[in-house]
């Protein structure tokens, strides 16, 4: 099995990297921010603390956690972030570890691809066979996340600051895919890694 990390700032494109590995290359997809969103959920392990540390204002009416008021709060805060980031990270790692697992034992040539802006030090990160840093330029990433999601200025420069920069990125990385053009020279950049997806690894293995 090969287990591929892939990190990078708001907004670079990473969805369309997953797209690609999925659809062409037959990976098994873990997406960290949707692990946590799970485990925020009132069954979920990370519900209590948050809730806790947070407060009632952030739940709303149906009992779940409104992470649109969360995330304002903890975006204005580094302080507030770090304690949500301590009361979520070591659940989500283990929740990651054990879906790793899972896999494995399904299927042992499977090629797992691990998707989280904060990858560099997690519990997991010790199982990677490579690391992506997928680079997007700052201009490109702002258009993108007006376009997609219509944030503000504001909120775009709040979230990319309290992301790692980009030096950071590059220093953990094994390897670095500009996705500041078009699908097709970011699809030739991955076949330059992991080769045509005809051949795909999770097709010949590991």
């Amino acid at each position: 099995m090969k287990i591929i990390g892939i990190t990078g700032g708001v907004g670079s494109g990473k969805s369309e990297i997953l797209n690609i590995l999925e659809n062409e290359y037959g990976a098994r997809i873990i997406i960290a921010d949707l692990v946590a969103h799970k485990l925020m959920e009132p069954d979920g392990i990370s519900y209590k603390g948050i809730v806790k540390a947070f407060g009632k204002g952030i739940v709303k009416a149906d009992g779940f956690i409104d992470r649109e008021v969360l995330g304002s709060i903890v975006f204005c805060s580094e302080r507030k972030l770090k304690i949500l980031n301590e009361i979520t990270h070591k659940n989500v790692d283990a929740e990651i570890m054990r879906q790793i697992e899972e896999i494995r034992k399904e299927d042992p040539n499977a090629l797992v691809v691990c998707e989280a802006a904060l990858l560099v030090g997690a519990q997991y990160e010790s199982l990677f066979d490579q690391l992506w840093y997928i680079y997007t330029k700052e201009e490109i990433r702002f258009r993108r996340l007006k376009a997609s999601r219509g944030y503000s200025d504001h909120k775009i420069r709040q979230m990319m600051e309290s992301q790692k920069t980009e030096e950071e990125f590059k220093a953990a990385a094994t390897h670095v895919i500009d996705n500041s053009g078009d699908l097709e020279e970011t699809r030739r950049q991955i076949r330059e890694i992991l080769g045509d997806a005809a051949q795909s690894p999770a097709a010949s293995g590991f």
